[in-house]
Parts: structure tokens; C-alpha cells; sequence
């Protein structure tokens, strides 16, 4: 009997979840960054750097899709603040620029379901010295690597669904638009049709990388994001059937990797170069992205982008799927993602004594650009410039 069918009723099923047990409630704790940091909010020591930012003439669009505001005035204001540091759920927070110490916004953690292992974040103020800054991306990579370290298996963004801002924020961070909850509830009296987004514990590990791509500082120049964030996280490559992988796709991934360059150990002498790395520290490092044949894995790309070129770090066939043309798709769809990042120069390399490896990517426009000696090994680089 399949296992995700029951043994008795023969119905379709979902899978086991390996751990039931409630989650742990998420804490007043603090989160430090590089451009900012996260901590509890109190009203009393950020009520005035934050209403710098958010109270009075001019400030009335930070309050627009929000359940409160927008305030005239300091005092109904940090009487806000000061409902807000008394709540449990929704637990806020407060941001701080890391060079300043001020506060320049606030989330909250909420809806916070234990049992199902499911939370959410809002209540997002974002002041004008936040907004569009690296420091607001960070933000939200803090929050949401601190719900997934507590073990929730579900993050969500829910937000009005005309505030396009909002909608085009929670896809540019990686949630996946779920759907439109009509006539959800009223705010401010008017309907408020609500848009649901989520984000899946098995797809943090592609999604945080692609956060930590965009925040490090290589990845960061003086006029702006070298890489976009956007792009970094999305699900498909365009034009390809190419899908993310997830956590859940490690051990299918290991099996595959391990089949597709068995035959390269005799020939090399050593251990191939992508068998050196653990399938979940691939899947933590690299893009990694998978095309599928009757529910089984038959290839895989592995991408490593920076800012001025994409690596292509490994293209692996399935053996029962070689000479159907998967390579040349796989190494296309390559190319795609490069034009997907902005990005004109691809890069990849293959061990010296893989003949058959070099001339095969020659043929599609790939030239040596170097050889490295390496204690055990050399290894070929090659390049192409995409016109």
C-alpha cells in the first residue's frame, strides 16, 4: 500500500509529519544584524525615535492598510506603542539601525499557532529611514530565520489585497502567493479582501540563501543591489520545467549526484568534485533546481550566482535519462537563469581528465579559461559570455 494512502480505506492521505509536538512560543529576544537589529518593543525607549518617523502630516500612507492609525499626535500614539509591548500575540518587535541604536520601525510575530506549528508575521511599520534599504530586507531575513530555528513549519504574510507594495514585497522575500480570501474582515470600515502568501520550512534553506546572497557585502555596491532579491528567490527558472528543491528533495538529490558521476571516479582517480559536498549542505549553499520524470528525479542544476558572473557548479543526469537531451536543457536553462539575474557570463569547470566533458561543453560555447593544479587533481575553467 502506498504510504500516503490508508492501509484500510485506501484513500490518499498527507505525509507523516515527523515532529507533533507544539512548537515552542516565540520569546522577547534579540536579533542582531549587520544594518540592523531587532529587539522587544518599548514603548517608553523607542516611542520617540519611532514617531519621528511615523506621526503627524505626511506619515498618513505608512497607516493606510494597517488595523491602527494614523496618528496626529505623539500621545495616541505611544499610547498605541504601549498596547503594543503588552501584547503576547501579536508579539512586536521593535527595528533599530545597527550604527544608531534608533528605532525606525516595527513587525510583529502573530496568530501564533503552537500546535500546527504555524505563525505569522505583520504589523510591518516601515518609517522613511527604513524603507528601501538593506536594513529592511535584513529585517525580514532575521524574523523569519528565528521562526524557522524554533521549528514552525509554516510562515505567513497576509496583507490587504490592494496594497500592491505589500503584495510585491512578501514575493520579492519568497513567499508563494497562496490565494484571495474574499470579504475577509473589515479594517477601518471597509472590506478588506485579504491576500495570502506562505513560506514552507522545507523551502527556507533555498530562500535564506538567496537573503544572505543579497546582504553580503560583495553582493552590495554603493548604487545599489548588485543582485536582485526578487530574482534570487523566485520558483522557476522562466521558460523551463525546472522546479526548486527543498528539503525534502536531499536524499533523492544525494541518490542522483551519486549515480550521475559514479562513472567519473575511475577516470579521475579521485573522488569527482560534487560528490565532496553533503546533499543538505548543497541545498544550503547552492541553487539547486530539478526536473522531474513520473515523479523521480532525472537531473539536477546546481548554481552558485555572484555579482559578476553565475558558476554553474554542477550539471548531473540521472543514468537512466543520458542521451535524451536533459544535459542540453539543463545547461539552457542555465543560460536562463543567468538572463533571469542580469547576469551575461557563465562559468562552470570539470576535471582535466573528463575529455569527453570539456569537448561536449566547447561544442556549446564554452572556452578554457584557465587550469588549476590542485594537490589531488587539476581542474578545467571555462567560460561563456552570453550575447
Amino acid at each position: 500500500m502506498n504510504p500516503d494512502r490508508d492501509p484500510v480505506t485506501g484513500l490518499p492521505i498527507g505525509r507523516p509529519v515527523a515532529v507533533t509536538a507544539p512548537a515552542p512560543a516565540p520569546e522577547r529576544v534579540r536579533l542582531e544584524g549587520r544594518h540592523v537589529t531587532v529587539v522587544p518593543l518599548d514603548a517608553q525607549a523607542h516611542g520617540t525615535a519611532l514617531a519621528e518617523g511615523a506621526v503627524g502630516p505626511g506619515r498618513e500612507a505608512l497607516w493606510q492598510y494597517m488595523a491602527a492609525g494614523p496618528f496626529d499626535d505623539r500621545e495616541s500614539f505611544q499610547a498605541y506603542l504601549t498596547a503594543c509591548e503588552a501584547s503576547a500575540d501579536p508579539l512586536f518587535y521593535a527595528i533599530l539601525d545597527a550604527r544608531t541604536g534608533q528605532a525606525i520601525g516595527h513587525a510583529s510575530l502573530m496568530r501564533i499557532d503552537r500546535a500546527n506549528r504555524v505563525i505569522e508575521v505583520g504589523n510591518i511599520l516601515y518609517t522613511p529611514a527604513l524603507q528601501r534599504t538593506p536594513g529592511a530586507t535584513e529585517a525580514m531575513r532575521l524574523m523569519a530565520g528565528y521562526v524557522f530555528d524554533l521549528g514552525y513549519r509554516r510562515y505567513e504574510w497576509k496583507c490587504n489585497a490592494l496594497n500592491a507594495p505589500s503584495r510585491k514585497a512578501a514575493e520579492r522575500l519568497g513567499f508563494a502567493y497562496e490565494g484571495l480570501f474574499r470579504q475577509a474582515v473589515i479594517v477601518k470600515g471597509r472590506n478588506r479582501d485579504t491576500a495570502w502568501f506562505s513560506m514552507l520550512d522545507g523551502e527556507w534553506p533555498q530562500i535564506r540563501q538567496g537573503f544572505d546572497r543579497w546582504l553580503d557585502p560583495a553582493h552590495l555596491s554603493e548604487g545599489g543591489q548588485s543582485l536582485r532579491l526578487g530574482a534570487l528567490n523566485r520558483a522557476t527558472i522562466p521558460g523551463t520545467p525546472l522546479r526548486r528543491a527543498t528539503i525534502a528533495d536531499e536524499a533523492a538529490l544525494a541518490a542522483l549526484q551519486a549515480a550521475a558521476y559514479a562513472p567519473n571516479r575511475p577516470l579521475l582517480g579521485v573522488e569527482p568534485v560534487p560528490l565532496l559536498t553533503p546533499a543538505a549542505e548543497v541545498l544550503a549553499r547552492y541553487e539547486v533546481w530539478l526536473p522531474d520524470h513520473d515523479g523521480r528525479l532525472a537531473g539536477a542544476l546546481i548554481l552558485d550566482p555572484t555579482p559578476d558572473h553565475l558558476m554553474i557548479w554542477s550539471v548531473s543526469v540521472d543514468p537512466a535519462h543520458q542521451g535524451s537531451g536533459l544535459g542540453n536543457a539543463l545547461l539552457a536553462a542555465a543560460e536562463a537563469r543567468a538572463q533571469d539575474l542580469d547576469l551575461s557570463v557563465l562559468r562552470l569547470y570539470t576535471g582535466d581528465k573528463l575529455v569527453r566533458n570539456i569537448d561536449w561543453y566547447a561544442r556549446r560555447g564554452y572556452a578554457t579559461e584557465r587550469v588549476e593544479d590542485l594537490p589531488d587533481r587539476r581542474l578545467v575553467h571555462m567560460l561563456k559570455i552570453l550575447a
